[in-house]
């Protein structure tokens, strides 16, 4: 495993380091909270030692441990699944996958969790990066403008309630 130095931007508290098996309970458990439409647990597994997977973990002060433990919920606050695909002669990146727990939303860690994501894509030589994110999902799509995402398309009914999903690219 690689590991992700501390992010200082995030406070002392939160620091964004690549996942591991250890997580997966925490990351799932945060999933279901977010979206009506949860990943399975074996779509996480499918994502482990890719770059783009990381997770935002908080250390308490008087806790030495480095790494969460399998269901300890309560040190993993936050989750970024991207990967690289070839896509026709040039690499492009895609964020599939990003959530924050309620408890800590609005502390900026979605996107510092962004940031490091676009920033393993670009080491991975992803040409752009895409996403796709809920039509009503203002607070999502205002994030992505701030990292330069622009609205490409409109997959209609991609949602299984048959909201739309909005594409959006940006280009590195």
């Amino acid at each position: 495993m690689t590991t992700v130095a501390r992010d200082e931007a995030a406070g002392p508290d939160v620091r964004i380091r690549e996942a591991e098996r250890a997580d997966l309970l925490a990351v799932f458990h945060i999933e279901q909270e977010a979206f009506p439409q949860p990943w399975p647990f074996s779509a996480f597994e499918r994502f482990l030692d890719e770059p783009g997977f990381l997770v935002a973990q908080v250390r308490d002060a008087d806790d030495s441990r480095e790494t969460a433990t399998i269901g300890d919920d309560g040190r993993v606050v936050g989750y970024v699944v991207a990967d690289v695909v070839p896509n026709h002669g040039e690499d492009l990146g895609h964020v599939k996958d990003i959530a924050v727990a309620e408890e800590r939303r609005s502390e900026g860690i979605g996107r510092r969790l962004l940031q490091r994501a676009l920033t393993a894509l670009a080491a991975q030589n992803a040409a752009s990066v895409k996403l796709e994110v809920r039509e009503s999902n203002d607070a999502a799509m205002d994030l992505y403008r701030r990292f330069g995402f622009e609205h490409h398309g409109t997959l209609p009914g991609y949602y299984a309630n048959g909201e739309d999903a909005l594409v959006m690219v940006r280009e590195f």
